[in-house]
C-alpha cells in the first residue's frame, strides 16, 4: 500500500514526520494551511480539550497535542485511518488522546458530551453532505461551551448562511476548491439569554 508522510509543524514535536497509509480520498490539511490555523489559535490550543471528526491523517488533533492540548478525541469512519493514529500516538509516547473508530454522526449520536470541548476540528469528505448533521449535533449535543471554536473546512462554494445564525465567523480564508473556517459558537442556551431585552 502507497505510504504517504505528514509533518508536525510546531510544539514540542516540531518536525517529526510521520508515516502512514494513504487511502483513496484522505486529503491532510497542508502544511501552510495548517500553520495558518494554529496561528489563528495561538492562545487558544494549551491546555485545551479537543475533538478531531474525520481525523484522517490525524495532522491537526497532533497537531495539538504537540502544541500542548491537554486531550485530543479523535473520530474516524476508517479502520486504516485509526490504525494509523494510533500508531502515531504510541510514537509519540503520547497518553493525552483516544481513537474512535466510527462515522461522525453516529460517534455525536452516541456521546453526549458529558464536558464541552474547547476547540474541534470539522475537516469532512467534500461534496457528501456530511456537515449539516454534524453541525445540528454539536449545536445541540452540548459539545461546546460558550467561548469554544471551530475550525471548518469545506469546498470553496460552501456558504456560510448554512451555519446557525449566532455562529461568529472569526477567521476566513479560501484556496482554489477550499474554504478554511475559524467559528466561535456560543451555545443555544447563551444566545437565547443575550436575546432577551
Amino acid at each position: 500500500m502507497k505510504k504517504s508522510e505528514l509533518r508536525i509543524i510546531g510544539g514540542r514535536w516540531r518536525g517529526r514526520r510521520l508515516s502512514f497509509v494513504a487511502e483513496e480520498g484522505l486529503r491532510p490539511t497542508l502544511d501552510r494551511y495548517r500553520e495558518t490555523l494554529f496561528n489563528w489559535l495561538m492562545f487558544d490550543v494549551e491546555g485545551a480539550r479537543c475533538l478531531d471528526l474525520f481525523a484522517g491523517s490525524g495532522a491537526l488533533g497532533l497537531e495539538a497535542l504537540s502544541r500542548g492540548a491537554q486531550h485530543v478525541d479523535f473520530v474516524d469512519t476508517s479502520a486504516t485511518a485509526t490504525r494509523n493514529i494510533k500508531q502515531h500516538l504510541n510514537t509519540l509516547d503520547c497518553e493525552r488522546a483516544s481513537v474512535y473508530q466510527s462515522g461522525a454522526e453516529p460517534w455525536l449520536k452516541l456521546h453526549q458530551a458529558d464536558k464541552p470541548y474547547d476547540l474541534i476540528f470539522l475537516d469532512p469528505p467534500f461534496n457528501k453532505n456530511l456537515l449539516q448533521p454534524c453541525i445540528y449535533l454539536l449545536e445541540y449535543g452540548g459539545f461546546f461551551h460558550e467561548n469554544s471554536k471551530i475550525y471548518l473546512e469545506a469546498e470553496a462554494e460552501f456558504s456560510t448562511g448554512r451555519l446557525p445564525s449566532h455562529w461568529q465567523v472569526l477567521k476566513q480564508k479560501k484556496a482554489k476548491n477550499k474554504l478554511f473556517l475559524l467559528l466561535e459558537c456560543p451555545t443555544p442556551q447563551a444566545f437565547q439569554a443575550n436575546s432577551v431585552t
